[in-house]
């Protein structure tokens, strides 16, 4: 089953954080833990991609932009 675009920003957010721990505390399981949650991530936007027949950079850019950049909540 494909991922949704939830669960890519997720698994973005996941790297995200894996990747602060890294910066914080450089060694080989953060590191470990960095690379084992982007290779998830992507993967998943591969599968997504295909699934969606859309381009991998936009999937991958979108995602990113909603871990990053993410809109305003309205109440």
């Amino acid at each position: 089953m494909a991922h949704t675009f939830e669960d890519l920003v997720n698994l973005e957010r996941l790297a995200e954080e894996a990747h602060a721990a890294y910066t914080a505390n450089p060694d080989g399981d953060t590191r470990a833990a960095w690379r084992d949650a982007a290779d998830t991530f992507q993967a998943a936007v591969v599968e997504h991609a295909e699934a969606e027949g859309k381009s991998r950079y936009e999937v991958e850019m979108a995602a990113k932009k909603a871990v990053r950049h993410p809109e305003p909540e309205t109440a």
